[in-house]
């Protein structure tokens, strides 16, 4: 598996779970990273946390981390060389795949736990 570079972005972020027939709500759409799902079940929601509304229903206090570089979709592994050793260390993620690369969201109490992770598996963390 590939060694990968990561950044950890600068705030916090929340996971929301809105109604799937609502329009995208406007605090949903700014911030450095958001991130939008639509199923016939929800809308998911990712966004940076001081944007969410108190009475959303949503799961804050997410860090981020982006993998840097861009990824040929043959490309196997990459996400599997974050996912495993955290996995292997009792450590939860939300993955997030864009066109150009992988994003890690990782609860806000198992930060640094999951950083010596990433290092230790050979990974380099950029802040």
């Amino acid at each position: 598996m590939p060694n990968l570079t990561l950044t950890l972005l600068p705030q916090l972020y929340a996971v929301c779970k809105l109604h799937p027939d609502k329009y995208i709500p406007s605090w949903a759409l700014v911030g450095d990273f958001v991130s939008l799902t639509h199923t016939d079940e929800e809308l998911s929601v990712v966004c940076p946390q001081e944007n969410v509304p108190l009475e959303a229903k949503a799961e804050r206090g997410w860090h981020c981390l982006k993998v840097i570089g861009e990824f040929d979709f043959s490309l196997a592994g990459i996400h599997a060389s974050l996912a495993v050793p955290l996995a292997e260390a009792n450590i939860s993620i939300l993955g997030i795949a864009t066109y150009s690369t992988d994003y890690i969201l990782i609860k806000e109490a198992y930060l640094q736990d999951a950083l010596n992770v990433l290092l230790q598996a050979g990974h380099t963390i950029q802040r």
